[in-house]
């Protein structure tokens, strides 16, 4: 072990990475800490610049179709095994013997030894004795005693055999015993650490009333409540089912001990835990309960199931008398100042998901913040990852997600991002927020305008408990004149008819009717759909950075969603810039390729970066059940062959797209152009070098001569299909100047 370097502390840094005398992580500059020191971040915007992955844009593998995210709403889920949720492979944690748990020497560490009233440190050691087990408070008298008060052999409630003890935590010591009275089950009782805590207690006796209610696959189920005489004392144990895996610290414990010491669990596998637990969260939140003390020392895994352990802070959301439990660098900071609330728990989640994934000091330097891209190299890395996160552990809790349901769906879709990039193959989801692309923009090699990529870009679902809903559906007029004023005269004026009246207005051009109604419409604080509109509004009116703002106000509300990234992108490309333009379409078409416009951008943002061969690689990607199949195929040859001998084209270029042209289904008119177009790239390239190729294309040797002949056919082809006289002699000309000269 290394000396904790911490100011004015003597104890020491243990393979977990914590001080045995002060009880806090070590710093960021200790061996077993994150390195360098890490600033802030100051806006909960997070700028990142994505890393390298895999580029090979290939046909998707048959495991990564589309699949539904969940609606909000708590459910007594009854699922089994679902780790990874199919996306990703989790490893499974063998059930572990209970008797191999049982603590050899049973005893709470003296860093770890304070009064439950006052705070206060009790039971140090001082000049090299020991501290003692029991005793009084020095500070405010309070009693304490640390020793387990069941010893192996005790029968507890005549049922319940003890083992001995397996941990000890914040209300008590946790023992293994036996139902004698069941099938000598396993189970886990959970006694009071001080049998003088009154406050202890009343939580125990809480538990009893409401938590043998909770019935969630996630959550450990409560048995009993049991109570056993320790000579004039009766003391209360919770009777809990055993769950013999293994905690998620437990396994970053694990990682630290047998290679780095500020390994952290892989993302994905730590996502996919989150996602696992949060359904079991909204379960709570459904009853009206709050868990409070969400860490990754209360989640166990066993084989393929996760369980939410440690039910002793878990309280009714609006319980103002009861004591509140909670952990420091995980609780949310108005703790204490206001209820704990579902938001609360929220905030618990994302900071042990933050935990999980990347090394940092939590209990110090950033006990209510989190450190920034630009110090952590996996934030800079996944920037919807670091988005969430933020949002998440915001300080402001009407800024964080609302609910735990809320949360998951984001959360999903950033896993799905984040396992798209790791392989390079999609994991299309269907958002919850979004409609699909109204339509796809920019299909081809030149950029969109403005307004086309506002009237395509996907838009708010409409959220079904709006008042005006209803009204909305039966709306059927194909007039945006009359429908301007149909939604005037509706019914009720709600949120949902007023968003769709401002679209209408964005359709019109009506710039300053949008940006009345969207100043004046009234919303709940972490509406994000306002910003939307701005942002189409923004793209009407011609300002691309304007828009950016606005876009990315949503990408931090909502930063599992592909559409604010595909904004984002269109935005940045309208702007020139051309790096973002490549992170942002390219993060989305990794992602899903169902947005089809994001392939073509990223594709033209490639060309513009002169990365050619990448380009055609991303339009060959896109799927053949796509309507815009052919069309990418065709821009995938131009791409490819569009380009001069002296900047980079070859005969294998040629060669290739001729193959790849011959290979297409095409109308007469659309191969007639394409295969016009390929020879006169051929025809140049002839030109430009010295003779000697030995390919063809499209029946033609790369000779002159040759490729004279097939141009003259093609052109004489696309003059029999012209619509007008003029457009059909210029091209009959065309055919008579390029045909191969001769003497007769």
């Amino acid at each position: 072990m290394t000396s904790c370097p911490r100011s004015g502390c003597k104890g020491a840094v243990d393979e977990d990475g914590f001080c045995d005398l002060c009880g806090l992580e070590a710093p960021a500059s200790s061996a077993t800490a994150s390195p360098g020191s890490m600033s802030t971040p100051t806006s909960s915007s997070a700028r990142t610049t994505t890393a390298s992955h895999p580029t090979a844009w290939t046909t998707p593998s048959s495991g990564s179709g589309a699949t539904a995210r969940s609606r909000r709403g708590s459910t007594r889920s009854t699922r089994r095994g679902l780790l990874g949720r199919g996306i990703v492979e989790v490893p499974s944690v063998p059930k572990r013997d209970p008797r191999e748990a049982v603590m050899d020497n049973p005893e709470v560490p003296e860093n770890k030894r304070f009064c439950s009233k006052c705070g206060t440190k009790v039971g140090r050691g001082r000049e090299g004795r020991p501290g003692r087990v029991s005793g009084f408070c020095a500070k405010c008298g309070h009693h304490f005693d640390f020793t387990p008060k069941l010893a192996p052999g005790d029968m507890v409630a005549g049922q319940y055999e003890v083992l001995g003890c397996i941990a000890h935590g914040g209300l008590g010591w946790i023992y293994l015993a036996l139902d004698r009275a069941v099938d000598d089950r396993w189970v886990v009782l959970k006694g009071l650490l001080d049998t003088g805590d009154a406050d202890a207690m009343a939580a125990a006796m809480a538990e009893r009333r409401f938590l043998a209610q909770v019935e969630h696959p996630n959550i450990v189920r409560i048995i009993n409540f049991a109570e056993h005489q320790h000579d004039e004392t009766t003391t209360g144990y919770i009777v809990m089912e055993y769950v013999g895996g293994e905690s998620i610290k437990d396994m970053v414990k694990r990682l630290r001990t047998h290679g780095d010491q500020t390994a952290c669990l892989p993302l994905t596998q730590a996502i996919a835990y989150t996602l696992e637990i949060l359904p079991a969260l909204g379960y709570l939140h459904g009853m009206g309960l709050v868990y409070c003390d969400f860490k990754p020392d209360n989640v166990i895994q066993v084989e393929e199931q996760l369980k939410l352990i440690d039910l002793g802070a878990v309280r009714h959301v609006d319980d103002e008398n009861s004591p509140i439990y909670g952990t420091t660098g995980y609780q949310a900071p108005e703790v204490g100042k206001e209820l704990p609330s579902p938001v609360t728990d929220v905030y618990t989640v994302g900071r042990a998901l933050a935990v999980m994934t990347f090394p940092f000091d939590f209990h110090a330097t950033y006990k209510t913040s989190l450190p920034g891209a630009a110090e952590q190299p996996l934030l800079a890395e996944f920037e919807s990852y670091y988005r969430l996160l933020l949002r998440a552990t915001h300080k402001d809790p009407a800024q964080r997600f609302p609910s735990a349901e809320e949360m998951r769906d984001q959360l999903e879709g950033v896993f799905r991002e984040v396992a798209a990039a790791g392989d390079g193959q999609p994991r299309a989801g269907i958002s919850v927020e979004f409609t699909p692309e109204r339509r796809s923009f920019g299909v081809a090699l030149t950029a969109p305008g403005l307004a086309v990529i506002a009237g395509s870009l996907p838009i708010p679902r409409i959220d079904a408990s709006d008042p005006g809903a209803a009204f909305l559906a039966g709306v059927a007029t194909n007039s945006t004149r009359e429908l301007v004023d149909e939604l005037k005269a509706a019914p009720v004026q709600s949120v949902e008819v007023k968003l769709r009246l401002a679209r209408a207005y964005i359709e019109l051009g009506d710039h300053a009717a949008t940006k009345t109604l969207l100043n004046t419409t009234k919303v709940e604080p972490g509406d994000w759909r306002l910003g939307w509109h701005r942002g189409l509004a923004a793209l009407t009116a011609g300002s691309a950075d304007q828009a950016r703002m606005a876009f990315e106000s949503v990408y931090d509300m909502l930063p599992g969603e592909a559409a604010p990234k595909l904004a984002i992108a269109a935005c940045a490309e309208a702007s020139g810039d051309v790096g973002d333009a490549d992170q942002y379409y390219r993060t989305v078409w990794r992602t899903d390729r169902s947005y089809i416009s994001a392939a073509f951008g990223l594709a033209r943002a490639l060309l513009a970066k002169q990365e050619r061969g990448e380009a055609v690689d991303v339009l060959n990607s896109v799927p053949d059940t796509s309507s815009h199949h052919v069309a990418a195929q065709l821009a995938a040859i131009r791409a490819r062959t569009g380009i001069s001998r002296s900047d980079g084209l070859s005969e294998q270029d040629l060669v290739a797209a001729g193959g790849q042209l011959a290979g297409l289904e095409l109308d007469d008119a659309r191969r007639a152009h394409a295969s016009r177009d390929l020879l006169e790239s051929a025809y140049s390239w002839v030109r430009g070098g010295p003779a000697g190729a030995s390919g063809t294309v499209l029946g033609c040797r790369l000779v002159e001569d040759d490729l004279r002949r097939g141009l003259e056919k093609w052109y004489r082809t696309l003059a029999r299909q012209a619509p007008t006289r003029r457009e059909r002699i210029a091209l009959v000309d065309h055919a008579n100047r390029i045909r191969p000269k001769t003497w007769i």
